[in-house]
């Protein structure tokens, strides 16, 4: 057995990993960076960009049908499957050579290929790719970034092989005909939306009735209108059942109980299993090498520092399983390579407010605290509904509802739910807020254009004043300044 010293191992190459060596590195640290799966990050292969890839082409999909709307009648569009896919990935191939050239640069002597599993909280044991060999390196410190995977609900799992997950979708030679979806979450929500609008026979199917990370019960009931105008949307369903279908023709038959239980059965020709994703830290050896795990498996980490308890190991980004989203990963992995490189000097570092985008249309995005984390008691809420919204009329994307929230006693701003057109944009606006400490006062004097659709966020900004419960003297002090 090979055997290696090194003050960091950072188990993992994803973005969290490749944050984590980097950062332990320039703190001077000695690294050993191992990964048993290909090189390119989660966002880059199979996430964040071939999924907004195909949401582009089903936007311009979407731009032709609406087109009448406007007096403008295109003739003769049609749509070809295989031109969209073979976009989608000559475009995502290359968005993933950038973060290859990114991993190359990385020293051969730091780069490892194969299987770790922690045999103590600083020691590591590899499976070395391609070889019977292994290899035990012990480290000052040890990093898991070790990204995550698609969940199977159980009833799914015998057909695992055969279903279809987000990341199967972007290798589909052409569009198929239909596709059941099978959890409307964030990602069920965007690809299949966009796979409806480029023409395929969709339903979505799940037994809650939530759709994305939205749990403002106003915003929610608004989503659930707008998306089931355009949307086949089977929620709080019972008795959800896949099979193969039996006549030879292929595809699967979905049977189910609906919201009155009565019995109902459609066909698909593949089912789409975006049940949510799960950190991979089976075979790591986590509870033998000493490392406390809770009933899920799940590691508890101090997110300021990324450190489990008071051990030598620290967890970062969709391993963790505290905001699974790029930005939070390439955060993590930064605290942690450089906690890892000066452990035990751990040091604490404040997190970025929160914010998490859905790229459906309209879009849905939270901000800072949302409603399930809201102290509903002493925070007001301001809010605005698209329908009249001037900018949002003017291109016909006048629906939605934007809710934000802030403290009734101080006016400080702490988070919004949102649901409309171009919200990607004016969530960041909220998000910048809320991280610097503004109060709805502060919002109010920064300038609005005409007409935009940012002023839909003064609208709502301007009747969350009328929900505090400020003085006279403090919403004076608050508007100008303390000593003017």
């Amino acid at each position: 057995m090979q055997k290696r010293d090194v003050d960091v191992v950072v188990i993992g190459a994803g973005t969290a990993g490749l944050g984590a060596q980097s950062a332990a590195r320039k703190a001077g640290a000695s690294v050993a960076l191992i990964e048993d799966g290909p090189y390119g990050t989660t966002c880059a292969r199979v996430g964040c960009m071939p999924s907004k890839l195909l949401i582009a082409a089903a936007d311009a999909a979407a731009a032709v049908k609406n087109a009448p709307t406007f007096g403008v009648h295109p003739e003769g569009v049609r749509i070809e499957g295989r031109e969209v896919l073979e976009r989608v990935r000559r475009e995502r191939d290359r968005f993933v050579g950038f973060v290859l050239k990114q991993t190359e640069r990385i020293p051969d002597e730091v780069r490892i290929r194969g299987r770790a599993r922690l045999t103590s909280t600083t020691t590591v044991r590899v499976a070395l790719e391609g070889s019977d060999e292994e290899m035990e390196i012990t480290a000052r410190a040890v990093v898991i970034a070790t990204g995550s995977s698609p969940y199977f609900p159980p009833n799914l799992v015998p057909l695992k092989e055969k279903l279809s997950t987000s990341a199967d979708v972007f290798e589909w030679e052409d569009l198929p005909e239909s596709v059941a979806v099978v959890g409307p979450g964030v990602i069920g929500l965007e690809l299949g939306q966009a796979l409806h609008r480029l023409g395929v026979r969709v339903a979505f199917f799940s037994p809650f009735n939530e759709l994305a990370h939205i749990n403002d019960p106003k915003v929610a009931e608004v989503i659930h209108e707008v998306l089931s105008e355009e949307l086949d949307l089977h929620l709080g369903i019972d008795a959800f059942d896949v099979s193969e279908a039996t006549d030879g023709n292929g595809g699967f038959v979905l049977r189910w109980h609906d919201a009155q239980k009565e019995p109902c059965e459609a066909r698909f020709e593949k089912v789409l299993v975006t049940a949510g994703r799960r950190p991979n830290l089976a075979g790591l050896g986590l509870k033998e090498a000493g490392v406390p795990v809770d009933e899920r498996g799940q590691p508890p980490f101090d997110p300021r520092t990324t450190q489990i308890g008071e051990l030598p190991v620290f967890i970062a980004g969709d391993a963790a399983n505290h905001y699974p989203l790029l930005h939070e990963a390439a955060d993590e992995g930064r605290i942690a390579g450089s906690n890892a490189a000066n452990f035990p000097d751990i040091r604490a570092q404040i997190r970025r407010a929160p914010i998490a985008i859905t790229f459906t249309d309209p879009q849905m995005a939270v901000v800072g605290c949302g409603w399930k984390k809201l102290d509903k008691d002493n925070c007001g809420v301001g809010e605005v509904s698209y329908a009249n919204q001037g900018r949002a009329r003017v291109k016909a994307k006048n629906k939605g509802l934007v809710r934000i929230y802030a403290d009734r006693d101080t006016g400080r701003l702490c988070g919004a739910e949102m649901f409309g057109p171009d919200v990607e944009h004016t969530a960041h606006l909220l998000a910048w807020a809320v991280q610097s400490g503004m109060t709805v006062f502060d919002a109010l004097d920064m300038p609005f254009y005409h007409p935009v659709v940012e002023e839909g966020i003064r609208t709502a900004l301007r009747s969350l004043t009328g929900d505090l419960r400020l003085t006279a003297g403090t919403a004076e002090k608050l508007r100008y300044g303390p000593g003017t």
